[in-house]
């Protein structure tokens, strides 16, 4: 069921700052008509001129940092410098895209036995609908929209319906920076509405970033109307600490790492596995920082606050341990004091769900075989890190992750250049780097006859 309209609620009161309709019908059938229209041109146009637009997107996402990172504070509570941070990436996104897009997209030659010249090239294949989350409002929708710009394809984007003014400034500075017309267009639909755009037969294909609920139904509409999908859904990554010099060091990095976006991330440290040595000097040092906190960011919203207090209480309620933190605000804001939690085992809701908050939560293992074992025991299958002083322990142990993304002594390895995606409930397909290329293109063979027919 779709919202009453896409609304602005300040995540820091739970006050309704602004309110929006939803597209209507019309308004839906014109944007894809216009979108239809521009492919048509757009693609016609030289990728080297494609990737010019692209770079003057990147560069008026820059001049506008200040703005859009408030925007963000407004409307899902993220801290400003966050919110500076994340336009900063876009930017880097655009113009990495900008600068690598069309030597990806060049042609590749084929080696053959056959008589004649053989290639792949790569085509845009029409316009794309994407669903983008609230969590980072701006840095999501553009992983999705440079390569696919560049690549010639057109955009129509549903946004969250709680970003309503991230996802309108996001048009104007693709209008700013002079994406024509029809290239990129903000909708503001419903989720019926979703459906009717997935259906249209000229609409090539769909990427969702959000939900397993979400990522099933868009998924199965993408199937049943034979249209190619990514999705990137949830995660609850492990984060392996094999051993350490310097605990309070490593409990600083993990700590950070967590509570980044309020802990509102999809390849966040969600499970952090700590070999027994070092597992109560750890917790000790996790709880210490948790205690220091003296201002809470709020989450998204009051109900994201409050599902996290749930997931919470029900695992403390059946044997786990809250060290710190773990309190809901009284009041109609999104606040939830950042929380130590251990001892969580089957049975738990924690040991399933993914924890879309500021918790962290800490497990003991005694040897490598069986942090390697609770990492890998879970439905899904995002990222993972891998911590030791012996770089070749933590890579033999992060090399058997079954995760889309490893890492190791690092939390994630991260830039435009490097690909994110998934594997098993958290999703399928790649965004950034190289890999985005390849996913809504059209890998047309052309092979080229070394003779015409008849000797002519």
């Amino acid at each position: 069921m779709a919202s009453p309209t896409y609304q602005v609620v300040d995540p820091r009161s739970g006050e309704v700052v602004e309110t929006f309709p939803h597209a209507t019908d019309d308004e839906v059938a014109t944007a894809i008509d216009r979108s239809s229209a521009a492919f048509t041109s757009w693609r016609a146009l030289p990728i080297s001129e494609r990737a010019a637009v692209v770079r003057r997107v990147g560069a008026a996402f820059a001049e506008r940092a200040d703005e859009l990172a408030e925007i963000a504070t407004t409307e899902m509570g993220k801290v400003h410098h966050e919110g500076v941070e994340e336009v900063e990436l876009c930017q880097a996104i655009f113009d990495w895209f900008a600068t690598e897009g069309p030597g990806l997209a060049a042609d590749e030659p084929l080696k053959t036995a056959a008589p004649g010249t053989a290639m792949v090239q790569k085509l845009p294949v029409g316009p794309l609908l994407g669903v983008m989350p609230w969590n980072f409002p701006f840095y999501q929708i553009a992983r999705f929209a440079a390569p696919n710009l560049v690549l010639g394809n057109t955009v129509l984007l549903k946004h969250a319906e709680s970003v309503p003014r991230s996802a309108l400034v996001v048009q104007e500075i693709m209008d700013q920076a002079g994406v024509p017309e029809g290239v990129y267009v903000n909708l503001f639909a419903t989720h019926e509405q979703v459906e009717t755009v997935i259906a249209d037969p000229r609409v090539a294909g769909v990427s969702l970033t959000g939900s397993e609920r979400a990522g099933s139904i868009v998924g199965a509409l993408a199937g049943k109307h034979l249209k190619k999908c990514v999705l990137e859904l949830g995660g609850s990554d492990p984060y392996v600490l094999l051993d350490t010099d310097d605990v309070a060091a490593a409990a600083k990095l993990a700590w950070d790492t967590r509570m980044y976006n309020a802990g509102q991330a999809c390849n966040s440290n969600k499970r952090m596995i700590v070999m027994s040595e070092i597992y109560d000097d750890f917790v000790s040092e996790l709880t210490a920082l948790a205690d220091a906190v003296v201002e809470v960011t709020p989450l998204s919203s009051r109900r994201a606050a409050e599902a996290v207090a749930e997931q919470v209480e029900d695992a403390v309620a059946r044997g786990a341990t809250l060290h710190a933190g773990g309190v809901l605000s009284a009041g109609r804001d999104a606040a939830y004091s950042p929380a130590v939690l251990t001892g969580v085992r089957p049975g738990m809701r924690a040991w399933t769900e993914e924890l879309f908050g500021p918790v962290a939560v800490v497990y003991r293992v005694d040897s490598d075989e069986e942090a390697l074992a609770l990492a890998n025991d879970t439905a899904y299958g995002l990222g993972g890190a891998v911590f030791s002083r012996s770089t070749a322990r933590a890579q033999a142990l992060a090399e058997r992750l079954d995760v889309g993304m490893t890492n190791v002594n690092t939390p994630m390895g991260e830039g435009p250049e490097i690909p994110f995606g998934g594997i098993k409930r958290s999703g399928y397909g790649r965004e950034l780097g190289p890999l985005a290329m390849d996913e809504f293109v059209n890998k047309r063979i052309l092979f080229v006859a070394d003779e015409t027919p008849g000797g002519a």
